[in-house]
Parts: C-alpha cells; structure tokens; sequence
C-alpha cells in the first residue's frame, strides 16, 4: 500500500483521481450518480487553482484504491488554518485493509506541516462502516456544549449556470 499527495497536473494521477470519485459518486453513500460532465472535464484545473487543495492518492501495487480531496480553511476562535477532509474513498473490494486510516494518517501530516489546528469532515449518520474508521482514527462528533447538541452539517443547493 503506497499512499501519497496527487499532482493534479500528472495525466495519471488526474485520470485515478476521476476514476476513484466516480466510483464513490456512483455508490448509494455518493448519492448513486456519476459525476457529471462539466465535473470530469473541470475538476482538475479548478482543484489546482483552489489554494490550500490536495489531493491523498493510494494504491495497492498498481491499482487506485482510495482517495481523499481536502482543503484547508481556517477556524476563527483558534486563529489557526484547518484541514477539511470533503470526500473519502475506499474502492469497495479493497475496504477492511486499513486505507483509509493509511489516507488519514497522510492528511494528518500534511495538516501538521501546515500548523493546521484540527481536522474536519462530515459523514452520513448510516455509514457505520465510515464513521468506525473515523473513530478510530480519533475523531468524534461537533460540540461545544452538550445542552446545545452536536453540530449536524447542511447545505442549500444554488442554481448556477455551470
């Protein structure tokens, strides 16, 4: 198992990283749909002008088995950069060999170099499979103060030209 941060201008770690975030897109964990066009034809560029953005490749030989796309942000009450870890992947066949913890150990270095305050994502409450691996890596849910609850993230979706 050979874990690393992708190039996003190398022809094959672009075409593994597309690879890889379709077959997470495609899974029902992934919203069950490919990624779509304008992504497969963008991604790439635009991960690579966005500041802070890497990617974590591993493979097992040859093979493209997992990827994580992290960006760093910044936490306010700490003053100190954050690394958010937005997508996770684990080809199925190749779950249960410790990927993913290998993935994370990877980002964890980076977000060190970086002098990054934590490490953050988010994970659906029915992926027990994902939310053990987090777990054991050390992470737990959001919370300031138990009598207001854990943080849950949402979204609103904007229309947009593309």
């Amino acid at each position: 198992m050979k874990t690393f941060i992708a190039d996003f201008k190398n022809p094959e770690h672009g075409k593994d990283i597309l690879y890889l975030l379709n077959e997470y897109a495609k899974d029902p964990l992934g919203g069950s749909e490919p990624i779509s066009d304008f992504a497969r034809d963008n991604l790439l560029g635009a991960l690579a002008e966005i500041p802070g953005a890497f990617s974590v490749l591993c493979y097992i030989g040859s093979t493209p088995a997992g990827l994580a796309n992290c960006f760093q942000g910044f936490s306010t009450f700490k003053c100190k950069p954050l690394i958010n870890i937005h997508d996770i992947v684990v080809i199925e066949e190749y779950r249960g060999r410790g990927i993913s913890q290998a993935i994370m150990e990877t980002i964890e270095s980076v977000a060190i170099q970086r002098q990054c305050c934590k490490l953050t994502l988010e994970v659906l409450e029915g992926n027990q499979n994902a939310i053990s691996a987090y777990k054991k890596f050390g992470f737990i849910p959001y919370e300031l103060d138990n009598k207001y609850g854990r943080a849950s993230f949402w979204e609103k979706e904007l229309e947009t030209d593309k």
